[in-house]
């Protein structure tokens, strides 16, 4: 007498198919919010280097002294708002430099970046400082500066 047993019966093999699947979920929820992670970061470094970028500009083409540190960091606010954060958290700094002819003025933003960004909930916790420093040189030939261009 030959005896046939059916295939697809009975339950052997499903508890290494099932930890396999547990495993693999873990894996990718990790490895999502790793990403999540990483792009927070990425996102906050652009929206600083722009932020610097236009302080910068903005600085060593203001109408005078007195008004170039305060036009300057409202531009870096505006950008920063542009890009959605709150430029409350943010630092912006002249670091080297003066308005005159011919001055190499270096601005310096610093902000907060998220420990993680997640849709629909936003920015959660905070991680490590992210910063972006833009030199920008005062125009030789502009009117209105007392002194000589010495930069060639």
């Amino acid at each position: 007498m030959v005896r046939r047993e059916r295939s697809g019966t009975g339950d052997d093999g499903f508890v290494g198919g099932f930890e396999g699947l547990l495993f693999g979920v873990l894996i990718f929820v990790a490895g999502g919010l790793l990403v999540a992670a990483v792009w927070a970061t990425v996102d906050t470094k652009l929206a600083v280097a722009d932020a610097a970028r236009v302080a910068a500009r903005t600085y060593v083409e203001a109408g005078d002294s007195g008004s170039a540190a305060m036009e300057s960091v409202a531009a870096a606010d505006t950008s920063l708002q542009g890009w959605g954060l709150a430029p409350r958290r943010a630092t912006v700094q002249r670091a080297s430099g003066s308005w005159a002819r011919c001055s190499r003025v270096t601005i310096v933003v610093r902000y907060p970046a998220p420990a993680l960004e997640l849709p629909w909930i936003g920015r959660v916790g905070d991680g490590r400082d992210v910063s972006a420093a833009v030199s920008e040189l005062v125009d030789p030939l502009r009117s209105g500066l007392p002194g000589v261009a010495t930069c060639g």
